[in-house]
């Protein structure tokens, strides 16, 4: 099942649907300065999993969160096709999150008062969706999944790996052209972290999703397209 694209695609290309030059960030501390990225530059194609490795600390959160427009670097430009997201301002950043960018956490992320499909529904609500087009995209999202049955539970009714799910149909159901997963299987086991990545890379490719996965769980490595390791806020060499 491939979902229908609701925006234009004509600023992206599939080439590199992600791409980051040269990017540095540094955070000022009283011990001194922390180089938490330097000099990254990388890209991603439609329907790529690359996975960015690295131990805690490497640098892949602040990398993840200047790549979805959370933070901004100090130095570079990351693009979402031929659009330059570093010269957006806060406005402007705010709609491509809402519009174009998934975000898959490690510790899920769910509302705990509402159920799952509340919570899959949460950033249609923010679009201003309407309610009819909102129950079908939840339930085609939670379906894809394998959720479908679960829908009424709230997050503490389900296991880790269910509330990893509901958390991965959030960051798709509004059909984002880019997913974000920050050690999405962090908190799973490695049988449920497994079918986690699995089902991370089967979406990715059905649905034409270019996703970028920080972890340090060499276990996961094999899922992915592409391996990038990340070592004191630098890639190493391929």
């Amino acid at each position: 099942m491939r979902l229908a694209d609701p925006w234009s695609t004509t600023d992206l290309t599939d080439a590199a649907v992600v791409r980051a030059a040269s990017v540095s960030r540094v955070f000022r501390t009283p011990a001194g300065d922390v180089h938490a990225v330097t000099d990254v530059s990388l890209e991603v194609a439609a329907g790529e999993l690359l996975v960015v490795r690295g131990r805690s600390g490497s640098g892949k959160t602040t990398l993840l969160n200047i790549l979805g427009g959370l933070d901004r670097p100090d130095g570079g430009q990351v693009w979402l096709g031929d659009t330059e997201l570093t010269a957006m301002d806060e406005h402007a950043l705010v709609e491509v999150r809402r519009k174009r960018l998934g975000y898959v956490f490690q510790t899920f992320g769910l509302i705990p008062v509402l159920s799952a499909a509340e919570n899959v529904e949460v950033p249609l609500r923010i679009q201003g969706t309407d309610a009819a087009e909102r129950d079908a995209r939840v339930s085609a999202m939670l379906e894809l999944v394998g959720l479908g049955e679960h829908g009424a539970q709230r997050p503490y009714e389900l296991s880790g790996g269910q509330q990893q799910r509901v958390g991965l149909a959030r960051a798709l159901v509004a059909r984002p052209r880019i997913l974000l997963a920050d050690e999405p299987t962090g908190q799973l086991d490695s049988a449920t972290a497994g079918a986690v990545m699995d089902l991370i890379g089967d979406l990715v490719r059905s649905e034409g999703v270019a996703a970028i996965v920080a972890t340090h769980d060499p276990l996961l490595m094999r899922r992915a397209d592409r391996v990038l390791e990340l070592h004191d806020g630098r890639l190493l060499p391929a």
